[in-house]
């Protein structure tokens, strides 16, 4: 069946079946390799992706349940002035190590910082509690979400 998505404000249609995961969808059908596969399972994080700006697991999201969402994912991070100091922040507070989970956890941290521009450590680690980090960089991840919030003490955050 064919679908109409609006994918980083540009319109894409794809022909495959309803129950296909958006995520297959973006990295088989159009070739945006950002969006990790994980789990399958919607525990890990490392697909998230935003439907109309709210964070999602794109491995459990059929194409057929997409509609008229817009969807956005981490090739379009920067275009926002928050995904682009997220970015700077990911460098600064050096979060990276294997980087697999960093697109995952860099969509769920905008999606935070879009309904909470201020949130306090507790916020961070329970928005963030979803995404696993094989390299246990949550302490790094929780610095560089409160840096782009303007907190500079975590543990006081």
């Amino acid at each position: 069946m064919a679908y109409r998505l609006s994918i980083n404000g540009v319109e894409r249609e794809v022909d495959v079946p309803g129950d296909m995961p958006l995520l297959w969808v973006l990295r088989n059908e159009l070739g945006m390799v950002g969006t990790k596969f994980g789990c399958g399972v919607g525990l890990c994080g490392a697909c998230t992706v935003h439907l109309d700006g709210v964070a999602q697991r794109s491995c459990s999201v059929p194409v057929s349940a997409v509609g008229e969402k817009k969807v956005a994912t981490i090739e379009a991070l920067a275009e926002s002035e928050t995904g682009r100091a997220l970015q700077q922040a990911w460098l600064d507070e050096d979060v990276m190590q294997c980087g697999y989970c960093q697109a995952g956890q860099l969509m769920n941290a905008t999606a935070l910082l879009a309904r909470n521009p201020q949130p306090s450590a507790r916020q961070i680690d329970a928005a963030m509690s979803g995404n696993i980090c094989r390299c246990a960089c949550y302490t790094r991840i929780r610095e560089a979400i409160a840096q782009v919030a303007g907190k500079e003490d975590t543990a006081n955050v």
